[in-house]
């Protein structure tokens, strides 16, 4: 109805009866469901522009933040034969408890009294080399004796000597005296000739007394090279046998190693988990698994791998949201003040180098200011986890989600290795107390 006439009668005429009119009116239904969609555009409108912080997510593991708190395997360190087992699995143990005690399958040291026989060896051993330094002194005495007695001998027959060349000299004297007496025919010839015997007498002894010092001299030489010989002989022995008792202790000290090897002990506190042999008379190999062990420590902490593009723009001391598998969580990544059920963490460790292919790990750590972790955490336990960065619009973030851009980074977080070097630098200048 165009309602041009000032006479109006769409009052006078009812509407419901008029097929044309009820089919144009808009339904009730259509009129609610246009303010809902207002309602919702301008809600939509504002969230828009509420602030949303950026988070970089990633998956990952419950760790330890020490190595030597996380699960280790217990090796053993010869082979050997699974005598008895000490211990059940989920079983606590302590610091040097006995695991399992293990035999021996090498057939050099089936001898139960090896330790013994070789503790004899090594008493006979130290008996033949004491006897040999004995021998060496004594041949050290009789070298020492020899020289005396070559040095005596040679000063008697240098004596000998002298004696010998005065009886010499006057044999010569009478000799060439009566010599010009005979050839003047003073003297007869029988006397002459008794002179010349006396003089080459005394030529003769004179010589030999001469050649007595040499003599003297190298028999006593012959002597003192022969015992220096067997000294030097006996020396050798000594070292050889010295060697050979060296070598026989370190054989008895690797045999007494070795047999502390056969009590497989724990290495710390701990409970056993998993035991990596099963029953009595399992042969294990040099450096083969018998068990793991899970110490029981307090340092948990969380393994969280994330994008090597996400890597520039995470620091030590970013803060973290952790959701925990078994534990029922409500996460809002952008609003974590209205999150429920995850837990805060602190970025505590950042790798240099990617663990697996266009990932590396972060290590992140409880925030004491915020909730405690559960403590029914068991490592190994599955986590989801969000880096927290700075806050943007929503807008925003639709808009950089639906382009693919990396979080946007106002304040560029300090390199960990110049983090290190200044901390460094503060306590070495700070002033000991």
């Amino acid at each position: 109805m165009l309602k041009l006439s000032s006479h109006r009668v769409d009052k006078l005429v009812p509407q419901d009866r008029l097929y044309s009119l009820r089919v144009l009116r808009t339904p009730s239904a259509g009129r609610v469901l246009a303010r809902w969609l207002f309602g919702l555009g301008i809600l939509f409108f504002i969230i828009l522009f509420l602030p949303w912080q950026q988070n970089i997510h990633g998956k990952g593991k419950v760790t330890a933040l020490s190595p030597s708190n996380r699960p280790q395997t217990i090796e053993t360190t010869i082979a050997g034969r699974i005598k008895s087992w000490k211990i059940k699995e989920g079983q606590f143990v302590d610091k040097n408890d006995t695991i399992a005690i293990i035999s021996e399958v090498k057939e050099k040291y089936f001898d139960p009294e090896m330790l013994l026989r070789l503790r004899e060896v090594i008493a006979a051993k130290e008996k033949s080399l004491s006897s040999k330094d004995l021998k060496a002194k004594s041949l050290v005495r009789q070298i020492s004796a020899l020289e005396d007695g070559m040095a005596n001998k040679v000063e008697q027959s240098k004596a000998k000597l002298e004696a010998e060349r005065v009886k010499f000299d006057n044999a010569k004297n009478q000799f060439e005296r009566n010599e010009k007496l005979f050839e003047a025919g003073n003297i007869p010839l029988t006397k002459f000739q008794d002179f010349t015997n006396k003089f080459q007498i005394s030529d003769a002894e004179f010589n030999n007394a001469k050649v007595e010092i040499e003599r003297v001299r190298n028999e006593y030489l012959d002597k003192i090279n022969k015992a220096e010989s067997d000294w030097n002989s006996t020396l050798a022995d000594m070292a050889d046998t010295q060697a050979d008792l060296s070598k026989l202790r370190n054989e008895y000290a690797n045999m007494q190693i070795r047999s502390q090897q056969y009590f497989i002990l724990a290495p710390q506190a701990g409970f056993v988990v998993k035991a990596s042999q099963a029953g009595i008379g399992e042969t294990i190999k040099e450096g083969g698994a018998v068990c793991t062990i899970m110490p029981q420590s307090s340092d948990v902490a969380v393994e969280m791998y994330v994008k090597a593009m996400d890597v520039p723009l995470i620091s030590k001391g970013r803060k973290v949201r952790v959701e925990f598998d078994g534990f029922p969580a409500l996460q809002f990544s952008g609003w974590p003040s209205i999150s429920v059920g995850s837990f805060g963490g602190v970025v505590e460790v950042i790798d240099f180098v990617n663990t697996h292919p266009g990932e590396f790990r972060i290590l992140v750590i409880p925030d004491k200011d915020d909730t405690k972790w559960p403590n029914q955490l068991r490592v190994g336990s599955g986590t989801m986890g969000w880096v927290m960065l700075d806050d943007v619009p929503v807008w925003y973030e639709l808009w950089r989600q639906l382009n693919g851009f990396p979080p946007s980074l106002y304040e560029e977080p300090e390199d960990e290795r110049e983090k290190i070097k200044k901390e460094k630098a503060k306590s070495s200048s700070e002033p000991e107390a």
